[in-house]
């Protein structure tokens, strides 16, 4: 068979290969693949796919046999998805650590940069500085200020509501504190 033949045949057989494979899986989007692939395999024997007598009836075997092999995949793909555990969820961040981002979000943010570097990430005062591009001096006094707002931030935050582990923050406005 012939390029042009090929095409041809191409033309003429997808829509109805299309529409038998449609039947068999029910999924219109997935009769397409298999049989475009089935047709990307026979491209590569066109010389001698005419000789072989039926060479729609090939393409639609091919076609059946890959919609076979991709629902048996996705088949034990689901029945390993089924005996796979669902993972734990991931807890939220406890109160205090939730009212500390919350305190740092209110400080300048080269004086949270230099807080977080040095106290969350354990960076000394010299890799703070080389990380920052900032002389030494600049990231110690950086820090000294952050941390005195972020002390006075906290304050303000546990002035405004107490924390309880079991409902998170409660408001003390309501005069009505457990």
């Amino acid at each position: 068979m012939t390029e042009d033949e090929f095409d041809a045949f191409y033309a003429a057989a997808f829509p109805r290969l299309t529409g038998q494979l449609y039947a068999f899986t029910g999924d219109h989007g997935e009769a397409q693949d298999v049989v475009q692939e089935a047709f990307v395999r026979a491209w590569d024997r066109r010389r001698r796919f005419l000789a072989d007598g039926a060479p729609e009836a090939w393409i639609r075997t091919v076609a059946m046999r890959l919609a076979v092999s991709r629902w048996r995949r996705s088949r034990r793909w689901l029945e390993l998805m089924r005996r796979t555990p669902p993972p734990d969820p991931t807890p939220g961040p406890n109160p205090e650590y939730a009212a500390l981002v919350a305190a740092l979000r209110e400080l300048p943010e080269a004086q949270r940069m230099a807080i977080v570097l040095h106290h969350l990430c354990d960076l000394s005062v010299e890799q703070v500085a080389s990380e920052t591009r900032a002389p030494v001096g600049t990231v110690k006094a950086r820090l000294s200020r952050g941390r005195a707002q972020l002390a006075k931030r906290l304050a303000d935050h546990e002035a405004d509501g107490r924390v309880d582990e079991a409902d998170g923050p409660v408001r003390r406005e309501s005069g009505r504190g457990r």
